[in-house]
């Protein structure tokens, strides 16, 4: 990691200055190491690293923001979640394109208040995403700042044709997405709003812990399957209209086939969760008529579910339960709409004035 010109850390009431060379020790100790296996044959240490693509494959490379405020709260949101889903959140890009993460460089720029038990938690939670996804530190860069605000940027790779982009779309191709959608959207209501939180809910955990399709994006990339496809990051009704865009096609979709969350209440429209809730980070997928029957309606324990199909004609069309056909307007996070001052989106954390929080 480079090293930033040295501030002064030092806090009336923190136990100990700390330094930017303790912080880099305690991410290098958190698992990053010269891993042949993840490509590196230099990793945290130097002024950078050292990378080594294989033969026969492509690199793909993605970056990402994690901001507080923005993407998450700090009073809300647990510090090992943050470390979790700042790597997870990336390596969804990967998967969505049907390659394999190997590394990561993480830029980080926290508050001396939380380099102690909150960079602990965060730390973390980073660990687990690391071993779990299979993609090591290979460095990057820290920083200090009133907000905590995380840059992550993934290197990974792809068998040489085989990536999967978001513009093979074809009129006439079924739409497919995996999972149920909403649920990350509906986790995140509950975080703000809900005095006591249910650790086994699986909406909370879909918010907090989100899961890439790493291994459905490798699957139908592999074989061949998919025309199109990308991650579900803001929202269907978005991400839907970015991948016609791309592909110069429309799309109908039904409301009777959208898999919706499970045990949401009655006061919450479904329906709309599912359409324009962020946060998911599934995958939707487009498959040609010849290959459907290809497609289990699982794949291992994972819901693959036909959602609609390709048209012709520009646009998004939404075909109700009661069979009436509307156009479906692209209403999912939008980081840049906003009013007076503030990021509006329903389906986002909006962001506050700074409020520093002690480490605790």
């Amino acid at each position: 990691m480079k090293r930033q010109p040295k501030h002064d850390n030092s806090r009336p009431g923190q136990r100990s200055p700390v330094s930017e060379d303790q912080i880099i020790e305690r991410l290098r100790r958190s698992g990053a190491r010269r891993d042949r296996a993840a490509g590196l044959g230099l990793g945290v240490g130097d002024d950078a690293a050292l990378f080594s693509p294989r033969s026969g494959f492509e690199t793909v490379l993605t970056c990402d923001w994690f901001l507080e405020g923005t993407h998450f709260l700090r009073d809300k949101h647990p510090a090992d979640a943050i470390g979790w889903k700042c790597l997870a959140r990336a390596v969804s890009d990967i998967a969505a394109m049907g390659g394999t993460p190997r590394c990561f460089l993480l830029g980080l720029a926290l508050p001396t208040t939380h380099t102690s038990t909150w960079l602990d938690g965060f730390l973390s939670g980073l660990r687990r995403a690391q071993r779990r996804l299979g993609c090591a530190l290979a460095g990057g860069d820290t920083s200090k700042s009133n907000r905590i605000l995380i840059q992550v940027t993934v290197i990974g790779e792809v068998r040489n044709g085989k990536a999967v982009l978001r513009s093979g779309a074809k009129p006439g191709d079924i739409v497919f997405v995996s999972g149920r959608l909403g649920e990350a959207e509906l986790g995140l209501r509950r975080l703000r709003y809900q005095k006591r939180i249910d650790p086994a809910d699986p909406a909370l955990r879909k918010h907090l812990y989100p899961e890439p399709r790493l291994r459905l994006g490798s699957w139908l990339a592999a074989n061949q399957l998919a025309t199109a496809m990308l991650d579900l990051s803001d929202g269907l009704s978005t991400d839907l209209a970015r991948l016609c865009a791309a592909s110069g096609v429309g799309a109908r979709i039904e409301a009777a086939r959208l898999p919706l969350p499970t045990k949401a209440g009655n006061r919450v429209n479904l329906s709309d969760l599912a359409l324009h809730g962020g946060d998911d980070y599934e995958l939707l997928f487009t498959v040609s008529p010849k290959k459907i029957q290809r497609i289990p309606e699982y794949l291992g324990t994972l819901p693959l579910t036909k959602i609609g199909t390709i048209t012709r004609s520009r646009g998004l069309r939404f075909s109700d339960t009661e069979g009436s056909e509307h156009l479906l307007n692209s209403s999912g996070w939008d980081p840049f709409r906003t009013k007076n001052g503030l990021v509006q989106s329903t389906f986002r954390p909006r962001p506050a004035p700074y409020c520093p929080q002690p480490d605790a």
